[in-house]
């Protein structure tokens, strides 16, 4: 699961999201869980009330991972090192994408890991396409596909 912050993208995300998700065998299937911006009304109080949304339908027993920039960039192999792990534990994983104010602390600390995509800033609606994409990647490589080829 890939819960992010953001409910209307462009076309184009949805596109690009769908695409790599459709990839993925149905054992490891890539749904999206959108959650609306908290907006002014929650003035001071938006990533709080940003993470009380993602953080709802999260299992007890998932594994959560952030997506978050300051953190060390995993290469693709190490990702598919992380997949292969996930798929092993069987714990639902659910994976975090914050709004423009990043995630709340009530998301990180219920993360047991975080991942990067370095120390470039990119728009959140870019990552979850590039997130599907990096996923499918990683199980190429787990499966001898030739999709990857660096």
């Amino acid at each position: 699961m890939l819960a992010c912050v953001g409910t209307r993208m462009p076309g184009w995300v949805a596109e690009g999201w769908q695409e790599y998700a459709r990839r993925l065998p149905p054992h490891l299937s890539l749904k999206l869980h959108e959650v609306a911006p908290a907006g002014k009304a929650a003035a001071g109080r938006e990533s709080a009330a940003e993470a009380e949304r993602l953080l709802a339908r999260v299992p007890d027993r998932a594994h959560c991972i952030a997506l978050n920039g300051s953190r060390q960039a995993w290469s693709t192999e190490k990702l598919a090192d992380q997949l292969s792990s996930w798929q092993l534990e069987g714990d639902p994983v659910w994976l975090f994408i914050g709004g423009a104010n990043g995630l709340d602390g009530q998301v990180l600390a219920r993360c047991r890991q975080q991942w990067s995509f370095g120390p470039a800033v990119f728009p959140h609606m870019m990552v979850r396409v590039m997130v599907a994409e990096q996923l499918y990647r990683a199980w190429t490589i787990l499966n001898n596909h030739p999709y990857h080829r660096a």
